[in-house]
């Protein structure tokens, strides 16, 4: 008798755990996704070895807007995920001159920068479908400076939350 009822309860414990494994993994690849930060190219807003949480599912309901912070694969690197700012969208019309960016000739508030951007782009007409990135460290970040224009099919989604280290916690609004 107890041979059946440890059976039974090692079935339900089985499959409790398929269960749980099959949901676990949708929600990965369909709805949030963990990722570390790697590189220094977000400071100060993110540091190396942040982890964030990404929604996946959001562009599948409306566009990346201006200042959302996105994780994506680089034109060039397809392989690589990148986490940048999104700081134009198709039609947009992007230029970096002396130290500012310029969005649609207007220059863009960025109150989350701790230093100007370097170099001169543009300008450039973003292309439909696609976005102008650039990290928040702009001396110190690969972005649509070097790899252009990047194709919302590349975008992972949209990084939500620091949850980790705890001090660092922050939501994305």
């Amino acid at each position: 008798m107890i041979g059946k009822e440890v059976r039974r309860a090692a079935f339900e414990f089985l499959k409790t755990l398929i269960v749980a494994f099959l949901l676990a993994h949708f929600i990965m690849v369909s709805v949030a996704q963990a990722f570390q930060v790697e590189q220094f190219s977000m400071e100060p807003n993110l540091l190396p070895h942040d982890r964030v949480l990404v929604n996946k599912f959001i562009y599948r309901f409306r566009p990346p807007r201006q200042g959302e912070i996105v994780v994506l694969h680089p034109p060039t690197y397809m392989s690589r995920n990148y986490i940048k700012r999104v700081v134009a969208v198709a039609s947009q019309t992007v230029q970096i001159r002396a130290g500012r960016v310029y969005v649609n000739g207007q220059p863009l508030s960025e109150p989350y920068l701790h230093v100007a951007t370097n170099g001169d782009y543009g300008p450039e007409v973003v292309p439909q479908s696609d976005i102008f990135v650039l990290g928040d460290n702009r001396g110190n970040s690969e972005d649509s400076r070097a790899f252009g224009f990047v194709p919302t099919s590349n975008i992972v989604g949209e990084a939500i939350v620091i949850y980790w280290p705890p001090q660092r916690f922050h939501i994305f609004l």
